[in-house]
C-alpha cells in the first residue's frame, strides 16, 4: 500500500517549481559573472603597471568601475529573487548618509565581497548545475534525436541499440538527480545572499530590539488606555450607585424615626459600610489613573495626593510641556507609592518632591527625613521598591534609591520622553 502510494506521488513531486529554481539559477549566472571581466582587466592592468609604472592608474579604473556596478547588480539580484521565487532579501540598515561613510561601511564591502568573490564562484556552480540539465534533457530523449537528426548531423549514429538504452536509462536517472542539485545549489545562494546583501547579525539584532521596544510601548499604551477606560466605568458607574446608595441609606436613617432599634442599627451599619466602600473606591480610581493628571497633568495630581497625607510634603514640579501619557503615568504612580510608603515606613516628619525635564529626560526626585534602611530587593519588607523599579524599567527608565540606615531616603527616577 505504502509503495502504491510512493509510486503514486512520485512523478510529480520531484520536478515540483524545479523550473523556477531553475530559471533563478540561469537569471544569477550573467550578474555572477559580471565583475569578471573587471577583474581580468585589473589583473591585465596590474601586470602592465609591472612592466611600466608610469602607467599605475589605470589600475585603478576597474576598481572604480566594480565600486560602480556594485549598487546595480545588487538590485538586480533582490528583484531575480523577487521575480523568480518570491522571496524579498532583507536590506541592510541604510544609516550612513554620505557617500563616504557608505563606500567605508561594513554593508557595502559586504556586498563588493559577494559580486567579486562569492559571485565567480557561484557561477561555476550554476554552469555545473545548468550543464547537468541540459546533459539530462539529451541523454534521456536520445531516441527523439535519432528519429528526428538526419543521418550526416549525427556525432555518431547509435541508431536504436542497446547503448542507446543505456544513454536514455542514465539520461532519466540524471533528470531525477537535476532538481535536487538545483535545490542545493539555491539554497546556498540564497544563503549567501541574505548573509553578504542583507543585514548583518548586529543589525538583525538592533532591528529586533527596535522592534520589540516599538512593541512594548504599544502594549503599555494599551494597559494604559484600559486603566483609564477602567477609571472611567468605575467613576460614571460604581461609584455613583454607591453614592446613591449611601444617600439612600442616610435618608433612611434621618426620616424614619420610627424603626425598631435593630433595624436602626442594621441602617447605620451599612450606611458606614457604604461611605467606607466609597472612599477605598475613590483611592482605587486615583490609584488606576486619576481624572485630574489627563486634565491638568502632573503638578495638580501630585499636589492633591501631597494634600491627602498626613505629613507635610513640597511639591516642585517644572515642565515646559507635558511628557506623553504613559510616561506621565509612571512619573504619578511612582511618586504616589515612594509617599505612601514613606507614611507608612520611614517614619517621616515631611517629604519633598522634585520633578523637571531635563532635555528629553523627566527626572523624579522624592526624598524624606525618615529613618532609613530601605532596600530595592527586600522581600517581604513592605517597601513595594522593586515593583517601582520594575514599572519604570517598562519605559526604559532608570531608578535608584540611596537610602542609609538613619536617613534620609532619596530616590531618583530618569524617565525617557518622546521627543
Amino acid at each position: 500500500m505504502q509503495l502504491t502510494t510512493w509510486l503514486r506521488q512520485m512523478p510529480g513531486r520531484p520536478f515540483r517549481g524545479a523550473g523556477h529554481r531553475t530559471a533563478l539559477v540561469a537569471a544569477g549566472l550573467p550578474l555572477h559573472l559580471a565583475v569578471v571581466p573587471l577583474w581580468l582587466w585589473l589583473l591585465g592592468a596590474m601586470a602592465a603597471t609591472v612592466r611600466a609604472p608610469a602607467a599605475a592608474a589605470v589600475t585603478a579604473l576597474p576598481v572604480l568601475l566594480t565600486l560602480v556596478v556594485t549598487p546595480l547588480l545588487t538590485t538586480g539580484q533582490r528583484r531575480r529573487y523577487r521575480a523568480l521565487v518570491g522571496k524579498d532579501l532583507p536590506r541592510p540598515s541604510a544609516n550612513a548618509k554620505s557617500v563616504v561613510r557608505r563606500l567605508t561601511g561594513r554593508a557595502w564591502w559586504r556586498q563588493v565581497c559577494y559580486h567579486a568573490v562569492a559571485g565567480p564562484l557561484l557561477a561555476v556552480l550554476d554552469l555545473v548545475v545548468l550543464a547537468v540539465w541540459a546533459a539530462a534533457v539529451v541523454a534521456s530523449s536520445v531516441y527523439v534525436w535519432i528519429w528526428a537528426l538526419p543521418s550526416q548531423w549525427r556525432v555518431t549514429d547509435l541508431g536504436y541499440t542497446a547503448q542507446a538504452a543505456y544513454i536514455t536509462a542514465g539520461g532519466l536517472a540524471v533528470l531525477f538527480l537535476g532538481p535536487r542539485l538545483t535545490d542545493a545549489l539555491v539554497r546556498l545562494e540564497t544563503r549567501a545572499a541574505e548573509v553578504l546583501l542583507g543585514p548583518s547579525r548586529t543589525e538583525k539584532l538592533a532591528r529586533r530590539v527596535a522592534d520589540l521596544a516599538e512593541s512594548r510601548a504599544g502594549v503599555l499604551d494599551a494597559a494604559d488606555a484600559e486603566r483609564r477606560r477602567i477609571e472611567r466605568d468605575l467613576h460614571d458607574g460604581a461609584q455613583q450607585r454607591l453614592v446613591a446608595l449611601a444617600v439612600n441609606l442616610g435618608l433612611a436613617r434621618a426620616t424614619l424615626g420610627d424603626l425598631p432599634e435593630g433595624a436602626r442599627k442594621v441602617i447605620d451599619e451599612a450606611h458606614r459600610e457604604a461611605k467606607e466602600a466609597i472612599a477605598e473606591l475613590n483611592d482605587l480610581v486615583r490609584g488606576l489613573h486619576p481624572a485630574v493628571l489627563e486634565d491638568r497633568g502632573l503638578d495638580a495630581a501630585l499636589s492633591g495626593v501631597a494634600a491627602r497625607l498626613p505629613i507635610p510634603v513640597r511639591v516642585a514640579v517644572d515642565l515646559p510641556r507635558r511628557p506623553s501619557p504613559t510616561v506621565e503615568a509612571v512619573a504619578y504612580f511612582v511618586v504616589s507609592e515612594a509617599l505612601t510608603n514613606v507614611v507608612k515606613h520611614a517614619q517621616a516628619t515631611r517629604a519633598d518632591v522634585t520633578v523637571e525635564r531635563i532635555g528629553e529626560t523627566l527626572l523624579v526626585i522624592v526624598a524624606d527625613d525618615g529613618t532609613g534602611g530601605a532596600e530595592l530587593a527586600a522581600a517581604g519588607g513592605g517597601t513595594g521598591l522593586a515593583g517601582l523599579a520594575k514599572r519604570v524599567a517598562s519605559v526604559d527608565g532608570t531608578f535608584s534609591c540611596r537610602s542609609p540606615a538613619g536617613g534620609p531616603t532619596v530616590i531618583t527616577v530618569e524617565l525617557p520622553c518622546a521627543p
